[in-house]
């Protein structure tokens, strides 16, 4: 595989006193991680004593999940206009592995590739767009005109070229983006994911096609992203047929996504499904240009927003690690197990007071808050912190009550 490329480092690196979460069996006892300089899990325990030629990142009681993993971001830095530089939304703000979602098509995926992915320190994966140009001109010049912007052999053989890295198909199913077309793209998507045995994920949004024609094309291990959107006609709390369809959706095995974005993330729809017992399945951002200072910020302020609608601490980890790991067919089981290769968060969670908006412009309070502190990939501590909008606005200084560090 093309992800957990860790290289071989000069120095060990020891996680001391952590707490560990998200693994199976709840929040764990403090332990000590060691990792060799290989990159991987070469012991854990209580305690582990080393000499001074390993690194040490006191964790001081800090919890240590599996690499935070966003399910939706736009990386190919451009390749588009809307796309970010993969170290702002990565290993910097806690973050080891991204699937960009359909910024590049078959006809620019190996610049993507090339570029990118390769380069970056992080893992990256993608959904290929099914309009071979993707994303290049985003809402300006659609990629899904009409069926001129699909091709079949070429997207095919992307694919192929490129399974280490290609994780499923995404198309965007919103009349901004097809006009008239409808349900045609999203069952061209779905038949190429059945002859590629790949997931596809459907950005769903303002109609036509209708939501709920999305999902009865969708079967298991498909990814429905904006799941929880505010959108007239595409909003699952405003119509209760569309609502028990998402549930069935979710029985069926269907991921619902968040997505959050800059158009896609309603907080009274979200705590309506929430509290009706309809969670997202897999949490992630949609960051790009134009929504890094807007409303998202980050994956830490996008799980915190979760968590203050009533998703549980466990829960909202769970759907930012394990979960988009198994919706994208990585290894989700014994992370901690020596011999696997390292790949964690190390975070806080802080008392806060800090005024959030959705996509829609609805405000919220966070009173907890995810402090990302260290992405481990490997033998490498890269630190870690949230993402401050361009206006200083995601909140004042907060104080670990374990070690004192101040975000």
């Amino acid at each position: 595989m093309f992800g957990n490329r860790f290289s071989q480092t000069e120095r060990s690196l020891l996680i001391k006193g952590a707490r560990p979460i998200g693994f199976g069996g709840g929040v764990g006892k403090t332990i000590d991680v060691l990792i060799g300089k290989d990159g991987r899990i070469a012991e854990t325990g209580s305690t582990i004593a080393v000499g001074d030629d390993v690194k040490v990142v006191e964790a001081n009681g800090a919890s240590l999940s599996p690499g935070w993993t966003d399910l939706h971001v736009h990386v190919w830095y451009g390749g588009t206009d809307i796309s970010l530089r993969p170290q702002q939304c990565g290993a910097a703000r806690g973050v080891t592995t991204m699937v960009d979602a359909g910024s590049a098509g078959e006809a620019n995926f190996h610049g993507f590739r090339e570029f990118i992915m390769e380069p970056a320190r992080e893992n990256i994966y993608a959904f290929l767009n099914i309009g071979s140009i993707g994303l290049v001109a985003c809402n300006r010049v659609s990629e899904l005109i009409d069926m001129r912007s699909i091709d079949i052999d070429r997207t095919i053989a992307t694919v192929e070229a490129n399974r280490d890295v290609i994780v499923g198909l995404k198309v965007r199913a919103s009349h901004v983006i097809t006009g008239g077309w409808d349900l045609t793209p999203v069952r061209l998507a779905k038949k190429l994911c059945r002859i590629l045995k790949l997931p596809l994920m459907v950005h769903v949004g303002e109609p036509p096609p209708l939501y709920d024609d999305v999902l009865g094309l969708l079967t298991e291990g498909d990814i429905v992203t904006h799941c929880f959107n505010g959108k007239a006609g595409g909003s699952i709390i405003e119509d209760d047929d569309l609502y028990r369809l998402a549930e069935d959706a979710a029985q069926r095995g269907i991921v619902l996504d968040v997505g959050h974005g800059g158009a896609s993330f309603s907080f009274d729809v979200a705590k309506a499904a929430l509290e009706r017992g309809l969670p997202p399945k897999t949490i992630s951002t949609d960051l790009h240009n134009r929504s890094l200072d807007g409303a998202v910020w980050d994956m830490a302020t996008t799980m915190s927003k979760l968590l203050s609608l009533g998703m549980g601490f466990e829960d909202v980890v769970a759907a930012s690690t394990t979960a988009p790991r198994r919706a994208i067919r990585l290894p989700s089981d014994g992370l901690l197990e020596k011999g696997r290769p390292a790949e964690f968060t190390v975070f806080d969670l802080v008392d806060a007071d800090l005024t959030v908006k959705d996509s829609q412009g609805a405000t919220s309070t966070l009173r907890r808050l995810f402090e990302p502190r260290h992405a481990i990939l490997g033998a490498e501590a890269i630190v870690a912190h949230r993402h401050v909008p361009s206006d200083g606005s995601a909140g004042s200084v907060h104080v670990c009550p374990h070690c004192g560090w101040k975000s």
